[in-house]
This record gives structure tokens, sequence and C-alpha cells, in this order.
């Protein structure tokens, strides 16, 4: 066991995991699909199902959300970022991604925090489908950075060579918020 504390600055640990998002559930494809772009060599196309395929990870990671809560006891099940990464072939240029949801809204992140080994494109959490409401069928778990990094309804990785503010980062001057420096944006209203 570790003697690292599990709990960062101002945080407090959330009894239910709260459900927090900008306007309506979006729907999205039917099938799912998640679109592989940008500077890439394989711009890829696939489904929930053929994304499913690939060897899965059950990621133990507690989350932290930039309003001050934190979920914890949380085991994702989904693909690593690293072996979809694959499928796509980034060009060498690429050093940022931008994540997208249905319904439009967008979270960019630098690679380095993409290739994290515990990022995972996540289905389930503790052996349950995600419900919509938490970002299913298919949610990005970056769980080493504030939650909203965690795109809910993924639909598509952009991979580019240069940084743009994501739908949540547009609003504010932050784009990196690290949860163990107690560092905090106002969220957007």
């Amino acid at each position: 066991m570790s003697d690292l504390p599990r709990l960062p600055p101002g945080q407090v640990v959330a009894k239910r995991w709260p459900v927090l998002h900008h306007g309506d559930i979006p729907v999205g494809p039917d099938p799912w699909t998640i679109h592989l772009f940008g500077a890439v060599r394989r711009e890829t196309v696939l489904t929930l199902a053929a994304l499913q395929t690939l060897p899965r990870v059950a990621i133990p990671a507690d989350v932290h959300c930039v309003t001050g809560w934190s979920l914890l006891e949380s085991v994702w099940t989904g693909v690593p970022f690293a072996a979809v990464e694959a499928r796509a072939a980034p060009l060498p240029t690429a050093r940022f991604l931008m994540a997208h949801a249905a319904g439009g809204w967008t979270t960019n992140v630098a690679l380095a925090d993409a290739r994290h080994p515990g990022v995972v494109l996540a289905w389930a959490r503790n052996g349950e489908a995600l419900m919509a409401a938490h970002g299913g069928p298919l949610r990005l778990i970056i769980a080493h950075l504030y939650f909203w990094k965690s795109c809910k309804w993924l639909v598509g990785l952009e991979w580019m060579t240069e940084d743009r503010p994501g739908f949540w980062e547009a609003d504010t001057k932050y784009s990196h918020l690290d949860p163990w420096h107690a560092v905090r944006a106002d969220p957007p209203s």
C-alpha cells in the first residue's frame, strides 16, 4: 500500500458520483464510433464494438473534479490510450490532443498527458457500463488531471501539432491543472 495521500488538497470525498455537464446529454452516432484524425498517418474510424476487441485493461484510479469533489474506489475498464494511438500512428510533429465529445464539446491535453500509462478509453466503471449521464458509452479517463479532461461521450481524438483551447478551456486561461497542486480555475458557468 502506498504512503501517499489519496485526496488532493482542498478536495472532499463524494458519497456518490456527481453528475455535472453543460446542457443536455447528447445523442451520439448509432452505432457509436470514434474518429481518430489530425496529424496522423492513418485516419481511422472505429465502432465501439471494434474498439472493445482491442486488448482491454482495468485501471484502478481515483478522479478529482475541479469543483472540489473526488471519487475514490474506481476501476475503469477500457482500452489503453497507447493501443488506440498505435492505430492512428501520429506524426512526429504531433504534440497535443483534442478530445471531441458528441454534442460538440472538446477538451485539449498535451500528448505527454494523454500518453500517461493510466489513460484509458473507458466504457465501464467498477464492472458496470457507464451510464449516459456519466459519459457513456465511451469516456476518456485521464485521472492524473482534473476530471474535466476526461472527456464524456467520446467520439473523436484529434492529434495536433499546435495547441488550441477546447470548449472548457476557452472560458478560462487554464489548460493544464493538476489536482495535486490545488490550482483551480472557476468552472465555466
